[in-house]
């Protein structure tokens, strides 16, 4: 897996991060260490780039919901917890639709996942970029 990053300027300044590759157990904490990175930076608006992600694992659940509770200035859970950082995914009484993060364009299996773990409800999913980056404007 592959990450990059590209920021966006307007109003607000949107972190576009673009995953190439599988997302799995192998390389989640690398897409959660880097949306930290991101938010110390400033970052408050991510555009997650899915276009080129087949595959999505459960520790790619993980990863999605750390990575918004990071971008909400909230403490994810420990990844090194196994399960119980998967069920904190469906505890989570505060989880309602992200407005910071967005998801660009998953691969059929992806959305797949997303769909069958009700995921998909929580988050705004465009099929192009710039319907997807026009979401964000105040």
């Amino acid at each position: 897996m592959n990450l990059s990053v590209e920021h966006v300027e307007g109003q607000p300044t949107i972190a576009v991060l673009s995953v190439n590759g599988d997302l799995d157990a192998s390389n989640y904490q690398q897409v959660i260490n880097k949306v930290h990175e991101l938010y110390q930076s400033g970052t408050r608006h991510l555009l997650l780039d899915m276009s080129n992600m087949p595959f999505m694992g459960s520790s790619g659940l993980v990863a999605l919901h750390s990575i918004a509770l990071l971008l909400q200035g909230e403490q994810p859970p420990d990844p090194e917890a196994g399960w119980s950082a998967f069920r904190a995914i469906h505890q989570d009484e505060s989880i309602s639709r992200h407005q910071n993060i967005k998801l660009l364009n998953p691969q059929p299996q992806v959305e797949r996942t997303l769909q069958m773990t009700g995921l998909k409800e929580f988050f705004d999913i465009h099929a192009d970029r710039a319907t997807a980056l026009a979401s964000f404007q105040v």
